[in-house]
């Protein structure tokens, strides 16, 4: 009886034993998983809408193409030197972005596609955000378009813009914003875009001007697609008549209400259509004419654009406004050329994962807008750009001016 007794005790106490490391398991896994709202943390924003400066009446822009990150320091670099090779990584492309926002104090940051290489990634939310970075830490408004080969990972075209969108004094957006249409028709236009990444960015002139409650230049964005297939072959994406529709119809739109508050009177400076330049990831067919016309910068590789040609420069051209557009893909093209009117810009590929070439160094494109001053800031004057190379010096090449008022 007593032995049967010991065996009761030794059960219970095996069982009691059991039932609580299940229950603390159980406590510490919950516990894990609940979200702890004590130390939840907002996305940082920057003051908008963007400006121009009020010191000199300048805005400028740096363009960074074709980062191609992968997971940081594991990454190797790729097209360097044999002496660079053993110590190149992600790393370098991160330092070469950091050394440009110091030495040309932007205002303003873009990322023309690319930005990871999604098949040298495992996790493609991990790469986002250790590639923008920089841009994050320098608390300067930020926007972003895909390229072909930001969505290889773990992530979607949407998802990715969609993070890109929620980080720290990052200004892009997934699809355009309907308050700039009042018209429930032209509401309803929104919802077909094609695309992730469509949107259009107001830049005001500085606090105190005639132009300070009003855009005096307009950044739009557009998402050129990835890989498709068209009648059996393999092709790079382009954009599309929906992405051309909305944003002509927005450029109209601002046209007809510059013309309408120009038509009012009672103002000593004329109220002018907002300038517009562009940014997207995959070149337009008609670059390939550049090859044998004047250009500014170096034509190294052949354009891989897509074998569909939907019209974009005409529709660029019958806007009106448009006088610059700045794309990346091609990494050993850096050049500027004219297109009817329309500069079209390569940044130059600053990612050192990504292709490159031997003893040419990875750069990225300037591009400075300069207002005019009578008695105080008014209208757009010029519109130049130029590039800096990473080098010891950081040098800057093929300055040029890509619209004049007077010209």
């Amino acid at each position: 009886m007593e032995k049967i007794c010991i065996n009761w005790i030794t059960t219970i106490t095996f069982l009691i034993s059991i039932i609580s490391s299940i229950y603390f398991l159980q406590i510490q896994f919950l516990h894990n998983l609940t979200i702890n709202f004590n130390h939840k943390t907002l996305k940082k924003s920057p003051n908008l809408p963007l400006r121009f400066n009020s010191h000199d009446g300048t805005f400028k822009i740096l363009q960074v193409a074709d980062m191609h990150f992968g997971q940081g320091l594991l990454t190797k670099c790729r097209d360097v030197l044999p002496s660079e090779f053993k110590y190149c990584s992600d790393l370098n492309t991160t330092r070469f972005v950091q050394r440009l926002i110091d030495a040309e104090n932007p205002d303003f940051l873009v990322f023309t596609g690319d930005n990871i290489f999604g098949s040298s990634t495992p996790d493609a939310a991990e790469s986002l955000f250790s590639v923008f970075r920089p841009a994050m830490e320098s608390r300067l408004p930020w926007a972003a378009v895909l390229g072909n080969h930001d969505q290889e990972s773990t992530m979607n075209r949407e998802e990715l813009m969609s993070l890109i969108s929620l980080m720290d004094y990052s200004v892009s957006q997934v699809n355009p914003s309907a308050e700039n249409f009042d018209s429930h028709g032209d509401r309803n236009m929104l919802t077909g875009i094609d695309g992730f990444g469509n949107y259009n960015l107001e830049v005001h002139g500085p606090y105190g001007s005639a132009s300070a409650n009003r855009s005096v230049l307009n950044l739009f964005f557009l998402d050129s697609g990835d890989r498709v297939t068209v009648e059996g072959r393999r092709t790079y994406g382009w954009i599309r008549n929906s992405q051309l529709d909305w944003l002509q119809a927005l450029s109209r739109k601002e046209q007809d209400e510059h013309e309408e508050t120009s038509n009012l009177g009672g103002s000593h400076f004329p109220m002018t259509t907002p300038m517009s330049l562009g940014f997207f990831h995959i070149p337009i067919p008609e670059i390939r004419q550049l090859y044998y016309q004047k250009i500014v910068g170096q034509f190294q590789e052949a354009i891989a654009c897509s074998s569909v040609n939907s019209g974009v420069l005409n529709r660029l051209v019958a806007m009106k406004n448009v006088k610059a557009v700045f794309i990346g893909h091609d990494h050993t093209n850096d050049f500027c050329g004219n297109l009817d009117g329309i500069w079209f810009c390569y940044g130059g590929g600053s990612g050192y994962h990504g292709y490159g070439k031997v003893g040419w160094p990875r750069r990225a494109r300037i591009i400075l807008a300069q207002l005019s001053k009578t008695s105080t800031w008014t209208s757009l004057e010029r519109i130049t750009t130029w590039k800096r190379l990473d080098d010891e010096m950081l040098s800057k090449i093929d300055e040029q001016v890509l619209w004049n008022r007077d010209s």
